[in-house]
């Protein structure tokens, strides 16, 4: 007799359904698994064994195969343990078998029989849902990720015996257990830092909003002590809520990250690694299966890198790829998983190794050498692709115990960002891009969008002097229509392309 049900294998955010058939034949007893599973896959026999004696289901004396199919596709993870168990127990004839094989089962088993939770709950029952499946069972400690997924029904048992049980088992009564919790809870939002409170740093506040209104990468570069991780944490602050399709885009990677989810952040992630972080822990990886990184992790909000500069030039490096294209590829020798990697960057870094160079009523010991292979770190090609630069100074006396001004809230700036991505929406509609940092330079250098010859005029003269290459030339097209909605502006004038290259390059033009 066979039994068959359902699981799902994920690659990168990529659930791919996974058919799960068992069948008995006359054949020396035993109980084999095939199917292109990893270690950890291969153990789940011994962990269903047991499991399936201990919860009271016994398994048929007879030669067992459990397949795996599609049997080229790489399997990885405990997750396909109670899928395993329903359909080696289903060959014996005791469960509803029209039940086992409409319903997807994700979950590990512990020996005593109890579902333990897994990550990644999140993407590999949204791949269910998409594929028709509306009916899944899931470990206790998931239940609450598993109901962010609409239109499915969830059931979220403690044990192998109440999965057996919801399939029209004869099994005994298996009680209430204790159940398996999850011991890496989600982490809730950090309340957003008021921007009220930084003093004397205009220039740099009119900037971040810019950026956010555009989603724009940011270089902040100062001393120590200037306010440049102040700033960056704050610009999260002013950052929208996402919508629906991207916050579960980024709920799902922290899914995979081994986060378990009770409900759906819509607040931007903020990601701020070591700058001694590994190349790894920067892009994500594995050898049997794909891990999010810091870059994946970002998604839909800001990676904030402090003291870029000390970071390896590898791991900066590796960033200029998905600042380009919005997502992260990992290939394996099996597999190619794909992350997607739309985040804006920031990047906090000092003068100089001291960080006294320039600064007022401060010597700065560094040679000249050593100042010009500090500033070397961030390469050309990584400062081409970052739309703004910022140079923050330390504050004044003068500016710290002068009388208060109306400083901009956070609550403030956040209203205007929204009302400019609302214009930038209006204008992109029936396009796949929605921010302007996202338009490909080919839209705003021709077309209906492209500037008139007066308004354009000081970029002209940056590119032809070589003072900005084309890439460069495209970020600030597209600064100068951020400028421009923050304004009200229904294009960009003279005016707003001053103030973008100056964002940009500072008085290049």
């Amino acid at each position: 007799m066979t039994a068959r049900t359902w699981a799902v294998a994920l690659t990168g955010l990529n659930g791919h359904m996974v058919d799960v058939e068992a069948d008995l034949s006359q054949q020396t007893p035993g109980f084999d698994l095939i199917g292109l599973g990893d270690r950890a896959l291969g153990e789940a026999v011994r962990r269903v064994h047991n499991a399936c004696r201990n919860s009271g289901l016994d398994l048929p004396r007879r030669k067992l195969t459990v397949n795996l199919s599609p049997a080229s596709l790489p399997k990885h993870g405990s997750a396909f343990d109670l899928a395993i168990a329903m359909a080696a127990f289903g060959t014996a004839g005791g469960l509803d078998q029209a039940s086992l094989a409409r319903t997807v089962h994700l979950g590990e088993l512990g020996l005593d029989g109890r579902l333990r939770p897994i990550p990644g709950v999140l993407p590999a029952l949204h791949a269910a849902r998409e594929a028709g499946f509306e009916r899944a069972v899931v470990p206790f400690a998931n239940e609450a990720e598993a109901r962010l997924v609409p239109g499915l029904e969830v059931h979220a048992p403690v044990s192998l015996a109440h999965v057996a049980l919801l399939h029209g088992a004869d099994v005994p009564d298996p009680g209430d257990p204790e159940p398996v919790l999850s011991a890496a809870a989600a982490q809730a939002s950090e309340p957003a830092l008021e921007l009220a409170d930084v003093i004397g740093q205009d220039d740099a506040v009119a900037a971040l909003v810019v950026a956010a209104a555009g989603g724009h990468h940011l270089l902040l570069s100062g001393p120590p002590g200037a306010g440049k991780t102040m700033l960056a944490r704050r610009l999260a602050g002013i950052l929208p809520d996402l919508d629906e399709e991207l916050a579960l885009e980024a709920a799902s990677i922290r899914s995979l990250a081994g986060e378990t989810l009770t409900r759906l952040d819509l607040r931007p992630p903020f990601v701020a690694p070591h700058h001694s972080a590994s190349v790894a822990a920067m892009i994500g990886g594995g050898s049997r299966s794909a891990r999010p990184g810091a870059i994946a992790r970002a998604h839909g909000g800001l990676l904030f890198l402090d003291e870029a500069a000390e970071a390896p030039g590898i791991v900066l490096e590796a960033l200029r790829q998905p600042l380009e294209s919005g997502s992260i590829e990992i290939h394996r020798a099996e597999f190619t998983a794909r992350f997607p990697a739309r985040f804006q960057l920031v990047l906090a870094t000092n003068p100089c190794p001291c960080g006294a160079f320039g600064v007022v009523g401060e010597d700065c010991i560094c040679p000249p050498a050593a100042i010009r292979r500090y500033a070397a770190r961030l390469s050309g090609p990584i400062r081409d692709r970052l739309d703004i630069e910022v140079r923050v100074a330390r504050v004044s006396t003068a500016e710290v115990t002068g009388p208060a001004r109306g400083a901009l809230t956070t609550a403030a700036a956040r209203g205007r960002v929204e009302e400019a991505r609302e214009r930038a929406a209006q204008r992109w509609r029936g396009t796949p891009w929605r921010l302007n940092a996202h338009v490909p330079g080919t839209w705003l250098r021709q077309g209906e969008f492209r500037l008139p010859p007066d308004a354009r005029a000081p970029l002209d003269r940056a590119l032809q002097r070589g003072a900005l290459t084309l890439r460069g030339y495209d970020r600030v097209l597209r600064l100068a229509w951020s400028v421009a909605d923050l304004d009200g502006a229904a294009a960009p004038g003279l005016a707003h392309v001053g103030r973008a290259l100056y964002l940009k390059k500072g008085a290049v033009a």
